[in-house]
């Protein structure tokens, strides 16, 4: 019986605009960024398993931050590919006898259960839903000689985040054909044709790449929100 939820922590990119930081263990309020996103996963009821992904060199330090805080669910620590497409396969080939996946990104320390739920339940009606916010700034489409070829309409707009949540069978599906240039697994899904539901995110659930996106998550954390 496939009636497990796994969930794949993605954290093996190189953080290139982090000025030299390694931002999955940079300290976030008195413990490693990595470590806040984790443990809410850790203590959602929803979750049966836990794989992380990490970049090569972070391996031992993993494995380490695992067991100093004793994550019962994580049943697996693996290395990341040069793409997230490879990354994301990995941490597939580790999750057993799950029916649904959660995938969310290592560097999104602030999601809340409420995201990881919400999003398991609204999965139930396709098979596949995202976190995303409606995008605040006017967009506008370029040409590649950055000349304003259109202007889309915002309020058909979404932001994506992560979880993204999906049936197993679909998201492994997804990742036997992936383009491994695929920014989030959503757009694999996409193109297979099935329907992805979208559903509210936040706008706190912010991505650290900046040291500016650590600060504001540093903000963000002591401010409890």
């Amino acid at each position: 019986m496939h009636n497990k939820t796994g969930a794949i922590i993605v954290a093996a990119g190189k953080g290139e605009r982090m000025r030299g930081i390694d931002k999955i263990f940079a300290p976030l309020a008195g413990k490693p960024l990595l470590a806040w996103t984790v443990e809410v996963f850790e203590k959602c009821p929803a979750i049966d398993q836990i794989v992380i992904v990490l970049g090569e060199h972070n391996i031992e330090a993993g494995k380490q931050l695992a067991a100093e805080y004793n994550w019962e669910k994580v049943t697996g620590i693996c290395i990341g590919g040069e793409k997230r497409t490879q990354s994301v396969s990995n941490g597939l080939k580790l999750l057993k006898d799950c029916g649904w996946i959660v995938i969310h990104d290592g560097a999104r320390p602030l999601v809340k259960e409420s995201l990881i739920k919400i999003g398991l339940s609204e999965a139930k009606e396709t098979g596949a839903a995202i976190a995303a916010v409606p995008v605040t700034d006017t967009i506008k489409m370029s040409s590649d000689d950055n000349f304003i070829i259109g202007t889309p309409p915002r309020e058909k707009l979404w932001a994506v985040q992560t979880p993204q949540v999906f049936r197993f069978d679909i998201i492994e599906e997804a990742h036997r054909n992936a383009d491994k240039n695929a920014t989030d697994d959503a757009t694999l899904v996409e193109k297979l044709g099935y329907t992805i539901k979208l559903y509210s995110g936040s706008y706190n659930n912010i991505k650290v790449t900046t040291p500016v996106d650590l600060s504001l998550a540093e903000i963000l954390v002591k401010g409890g929100t």
